[in-house]
């Protein structure tokens, strides 16, 4: 596999107590809080992967699943699912835990995409990955289908672009 590495190696984990001023109205979570959450944990997981600094490019999905409320846990998971040249494709999942009852849902799935930058700020080179268990295979075996829709996002992103600036 040359320089890739396990995606076992890049998993990583946060667990956080959601209070109330982390709540809106109905009291459940804040979107907002955990797309903060997803970035940072996102960003750590590309970080240990890459051994270098980071930038998000984009929050691909965020699938809200489920609501969290005030009182309940969440528990963050990552891990690097598949990567380009210099960019990285961070798989999140987000579940809660009730303080009550025990149980454990899923809140929100999230995919990130990070690219590794050198000390100029400049995108650099990035190890490969590869599965060890079923499930990582599926995520790493769907990376290239996820690929082809980011590249088409930002293809009609940039269409759109020059259409709104020719008409200003």
């Amino acid at each position: 596999m040359g320089n890739a590495l396990p995606m076992s190696n890049s998993r990583s984990y946060q667990t956080h107590l959601i209070l109330p001023p982390d709540t809106n109205h109905h009291g459940s979570v804040f979107g907002g809080k955990v797309l903060a959450y997803i970035d940072e944990i996102a960003a750590i997981t590309a970080m240990k992967h890459a051994r270098s600094e980071v930038v998000t490019v984009s929050l691909d999905s965020v699938d809200f699943v489920s609501p969290a409320y005030a009182g309940d846990i969440l528990e963050l998971e990552s891990m690097v699912s598949s990567t380009g040249r210099t960019s990285m494709e961070i798989y999140v999942r987000v579940m809660t835990r009730s303080l009550r009852t025990g149980e454990r849902k899923l809140t929100t799935e999230s995919f990130v995409t990070m690219v590794a930058i050198g000390e100029d700020g400049k995108p650099i080179p990035v190890p490969g990955v590869f599965p060890e268990e079923e499930w990582e295979r599926k995520l790493f075996e769907t990376g290239g289908a996820r690929q082809k829709l980011r590249k088409a996002k930002r293809d009609n992103t940039k269409e759109r672009r020059k259409l709104l600036d020719t008409e200003r």
